[in-house]
């Protein structure tokens, strides 16, 4: 069940929601750990156990942890530490990187980074242990961030867990990004991703160099609004909920450097990383030979968790030798250019998402051939000019992706969202949202494969 479908906005959510709102404040808390399973059920039955096991494994090795304030830090909770991340990682490990098993369970990825995040940081005492196993539940399982994130750290919600208000103004808010969300999912990145995969339809080897420069823009607009439109869905939800999810997209296309682009793209995964890896190995105190191995074993990390197939290594040392590259001396320069920055981002990132997208390496090389036509190109193109018919049919779309990649939207909804011509707004977005769905066959969301 994704939230870009009918059976989750017409069926599922409705009913949900109005159970929640008329159960008392003190048990909303079992109605939503109780629909969260359900809502994973219906898509995963056969690892719903998984995923309360998760709960209840972390649950007891975090009460042991520390059984009273007073004590310190020592052995026995090292010990329990890393028996509660083996089994985490050890889980993960097993049905990502194994073999043994042909399917993911949905969301293991995001909901194992996000109890691992729990156990270290009850580990170091940024939090209590958490006495309520249902709480606890709740948090993991929280169906709006279940599947893909954002990764929510415990302290965040914490104290929602215990006691929350929703307002007509925070349902108002979290309806409207929905909307939002669903719009940038299925008016973009759905549409414009068929061009994507009509490119992979007709093979690398046959397309023109302007073709694969569409498809490659095509496809980093696609991943874009898809993710990033799943996490204002999540934020949307949560806040009908009573929760502050955090941002996890902060339009990256506008950055001015690779680096600046990572710290605005998935914003909670990069955050995960950077305080439970980077920082606990040194950070950038070591000095420089330090650092670059650092972030070595962060983008290694990064790369491995999206999966072990070769792509993604070459994806993630791709990333890394312009990371370093940008910390050596060509940061410095972007920073203090208005227009060669963005170019730069523009032509760069696309490049590393085509490594990401690309599962084939062999498949891989030939597409780089088609964007570079100097290099050794293997095949014939079958129709010079096939990026005409594309670029007519797809034009408006790519001027979409453009125009809400940058703050202008936002900006103007800021002066217009209280006024008439807001709502319309919103609900235009909504009309449309609903008939893309009607005549869509199949639109999971990308990052569900993790």
């Amino acid at each position: 069940m994704v939230f870009s479908s009918f059976e989750f906005l017409f069926r599922f959510l409705p009913v949900f929601l109005i159970i929640y709102y008329i159960t008392p404040k003190k048990f909303r808390n079992y109605i939503l750990f109780a629909g969260s399973i359900l809502f994973y059920t219906v898509g995963e039955a056969e690892y719903v156990l998984l995923l309360l096991g998760c709960v209840l494994v972390n649950y007891v090795l975090g009460r042991l942890m520390y059984r009273n304030a007073m004590e310190g830090r020592g052995f026995r909770q090292r010990f329990l530490l890393l028996l509660a991340l083996c089994y985490d990682f050890g889980l993960l490990f097993f049905y990502k990187y194994s073999g043994c098993v042909d399917k993911l369970p949905l969301g293991i990825s995001f909901y194992t980074f996000q109890i691992a995040a729990y156990v270290m940081d009850v580990y170091r005492g940024v939090i209590p242990a958490e006495r309520s196993l249902v709480r606890l539940g709740t948090y993991l399982t929280m169906f709006p961030q279940l599947i893909a994130g954002p990764i929510i750290n415990y302290s965040e919600v914490r104290a929602a867990l215990c006691e929350r208000k929703v307002s007509l103004a925070d349902f108002e808010e979290g309806l409207k990004l929905l909307i939002f969300g669903l719009g940038a999912k299925v008016i973009i990145a759905d549409r414009i991703g068929t061009l994507w995969n009509s490119i992979q339809t007709i093979g690398f080897s046959s397309i023109s160099t302007p073709l694969a420069w569409m498809g490659a823009f095509a496809y980093s607009i696609e991943l874009y609004f898809d993710f990033s439109g799943y996490s204002l869905m999540a934020r949307g939800l949560g806040r009908m909920l009573g929760f502050e999810i955090p941002v996890n997209f902060r339009q990256p296309y506008m950055s001015k450097s690779v680096s600046e682009f990572w710290r605005r793209w998935h914003i909670t995964l990069g955050r995960w990383f950077r305080e439970y890896v980077y920082i606990p190995l040194g950070g950038n105190r070591r000095g420089r030979m330090r650092t670059f191995f650092n972030l070595t074993v962060v983008w290694v990390l990064t790369a491995l968790w999206h999966g072990a197939d070769y792509n993604y290594l070459i994806w993630g040392g791709a990333l890394l030798v312009f990371l370093g590259v940008e910390k050596l001396f060509l940061g410095k320069w972007l920073s203090k250019s208005h227009i060669i920055g963005h170019l730069y981002v523009l032509f760069v990132v696309p490049l590393t998402w085509m490594a990401f997208a690309i599962g084939d390496v062999r498949q891989l090389g030939i597409y780089f051939t088609r964007l570079f036509p100097f290099l050794n190109q293997t095949g014939r193109v079958m129709d010079r000019f096939d990026y005409v018919k594309y670029l007519s049919d797809y034009w408006s779309l790519f001027a979409l992706g453009i125009i809400f990649s940058t703050p202008i939207p936002a900006a103007l909804y800021k002066v217009v969202g209280k006024k008439w011509i807001g709502s319309i707004a919103v609900a235009v977005i909504l009309i449309l949202s609903i008939y893309y769905l009607a005549v869509s066959t199949n639109n999971p969301f990308m990052y569900f494969n993790f």
